[in-house]
C-alpha cells in the first residue's frame, strides 16, 4: 500500500489505431491499367472499324466460307483446263509433226514424178504443151484415161487450158464413128497428169483416142497426139 506509485499514461483510442495506405507502385500500376484500358477503348471507338454484331459476324463467316469454296472450285477447274490445254498442245504438236512428214513425203513424190515425167519419150508432134504419154482402157461402157502433159517453158506459172478427147471406133452397127467426150478444164505447169473416166455410147467399140490440148473450148491448139485404146 505504501509502495512507490507509478505514473500511468492514458492514450486515447483513436491514436492507438495504425493507419494502412496502398503502396505507391500499386497505385501507379492501377492507374496505368485504367489509362491503358481507356486508351484501347478510345482507339477502338475513334480509329478502328466498328465492332461487328453477332449476326454480322455470322454473315461474314458464311460469305467467307462461300468464297473459299468458290475459290477451291475455280482452282480445280483451272487444273482441269490446264490439263486439257496440255493435251491439246501435245496433240497439235503431233499433228504438226505428221503434217510436216506428209508434206516432205508429198514433196519427194512430186520430185520423183517430175523425174519420171522427164524420162518419158518426147511428143513427136511437139507444141506448146506436149502429150508425153497416155493410157486408155474401155470397160463397162466407160473410158478410163491417164494423160501426162508437160511444158518446157512454164516459167513457174500454170497455163489454163482444155483437154478434148476424140474417140474413134465403130458404132453398134459397125459404122466408123468418132465420139467427142466432155471437155476437161485443166491448168498445166511444168507437168500435169490428168486422170478420170467418161461414159461411151451404148454398143460403141473404141479403137483410138485423139488427145487435143486447147487454150479454150474450140480454141487454139496447144498440142495433140493420137494413142490407141487397150
Amino acid at each position: 500500500m505504501f509502495a512507490r506509485s507509478h505514473r500511468v499514461v492514458l492514450e486515447s483510442y483513436g491514436r492507438r489505431r495504425s493507419r494502412w495506405r496502398l503502396p505507391r507502385w500499386l497505385v501507379l500500376l492501377l492507374c496505368g491499367t485504367v489509362l491503358g484500358a481507356g486508351g484501347v477503348v478510345v482507339v477502338q471507338e475513334r480509329y478502328l472499324p466498328p465492332r461487328l454484331t453477332a449476326s454480322a459476324a455470322a454473315e461474314l463467316r458464311s460469305a467467307f466460307e462461300q468464297a473459299d469454296g468458290e475459290r477451291l472450285r475455280l482452282k480445280q477447274t483451272l487444273a482441269v483446263t490446264q490439263q486439257r490445254l496440255q493435251t491439246a498442245l501435245a496433240a497439235t504438236s503431233a499433228a504438226a509433226g505428221e503434217l510436216a512428214s506428209s508434206r516432205a513425203a508429198a514433196e519427194r513424190l512430186r520430185s520423183d514424178l517430175a523425174s519420171v515425167v522427164m524420162a518419158l519419150p518426147a511428143d513427136p508432134r511437139g507444141g506448146a504443151v506436149e502429150v508425153r504419154a497416155g493410157r486408155f482402157t474401155a470397160q463397162g461402157g466407160e473410158l478410163s484415161y491417164a494423160v501426162v502433159l508437160t511444158r518446157e517453158r512454164s516459167g513457174g506459172k500454170s497455163m489454163p487450158g482444155v483437154l478434148q478427147l476424140l474417140v474413134t471406133g465403130e458404132s453398134e452397127r459397125g459404122a466408123p464413128t468418132t465420139v467427142a467426150l466432155k471437155s476437161i478444164a485443166l491448168s498445166v505447169g511444168s507437168h500435169e497428169v490428168v486422170r478420170g473416166t467418161q461414159p461411151l455410147p451404148a454398143g460403141f467399140r473404141p479403137r483410138q483416142t485423139t488427145i487435143q490440148v486447147l487454150d479454150s473450148v474450140a480454141g487454139r491448139s496447144l498440142g495433140m497426139r493420137v494413142l490407141p485404146i487397150k
